[in-house]
């Protein structure tokens, strides 16, 4: 299997406002950024699209590293909260619909095809990739406030 690291990020202007997301995937010596946004979303919803938006772009099955500073993405997919709550119907618990249901579950179809190994990172900590990644994001942003 290809060894595939791909560091994310999300960010909004408001929460609820307009959002962007930004990847970097590298695979030995190639490396390449991606990045889009949304109008009127979440910072959630960003960290998730950045994740979907990289793993997506990958032809084969690969072993990934995936670095994000989103304890929600992080824990959900690294502590099977996502697979629970799927398993529940999509309910966090007996009271409380999970957030982002149709995201989660194109994360979780991903999740079945590649190999992944998550990694949270501290955010604006200085980590030269996750720094990248919400450059990307915040222009992605901006372009929809």
């Amino acid at each position: 299997m290809k060894q595939v690291k791909i560091y994310t990020d999300g960010a909004c202007i408001g929460n609820p406002g307009p959002g962007g997301w930004g990847a970097i995937l590298r695979y030995n010596d190639y490396e390449k950024e991606i990045s889009g946004g949304e109008a009127d979303t979440t910072n959630n919803r960003m960290e998730l699209s950045a994740v979907i938006n990289a793993l997506a772009l990958l032809k084969e099955p690969c072993k990934v590293t995936l670095y994000s500073d989103s304890q929600y993405v992080c824990n959900a997919i690294k502590l099977g909260w996502a697979k629970k709550w799927k398993a529940n119907g999509w309910m966090r618990n007996k009271k409380e619909p999970a957030l982002n249901q149709e995201l989660w579950d194109k994360l979780l179809e991903l999740c079945e095809i590649h190999d992944i190994d998550v990694q949270w990172v501290k955010g604006h900590a200085g980590h030269p990739e996750n720094e990248r990644c919400d450059r990307l994001a915040v222009t992605a942003a901006q372009q929809y406030s």
